[in-house]
């Protein structure tokens, strides 16, 4: 994703829409700015919460996984749940 976009006399730039839906971005938020050593630039929302960004990284027909399947080697919380309701 490499959208070009032009500034305007007065700095402002245009956020590619592809971008402002995926992070959620919405007329008035704030954003962080930061310039790497290799002179690439991150841009970070600053009034976004981690949990408000839950989902914006998915892609269309992108299998959901539930967080409890992301560690295959750890116990479910419904799983020990359940045990403890068996004994």
């Amino acid at each position: 994703m490499a959208d070009a976009t032009t500034m305007t006399t007065k700095g402002q730039v245009t956020v590619p829409r592809e971008i402002r839906d995926r992070l959620g971005l919405k007329s008035g938020d704030k954003m962080a700015f930061t310039m790497l050593s290799d002179g690439t630039v991150v841009m970070r929302p600053k009034t976004r919460r981690l949990a408000d960004l839950a989902g914006s990284l998915t892609r269309p027909g992108q299998p959901k996984v539930a967080v409890e399947d992301m560690n295959p080697f750890k116990k479910t919380t419904a799983t020990r749940a359940k045990k403890r309701r068996v004994r």
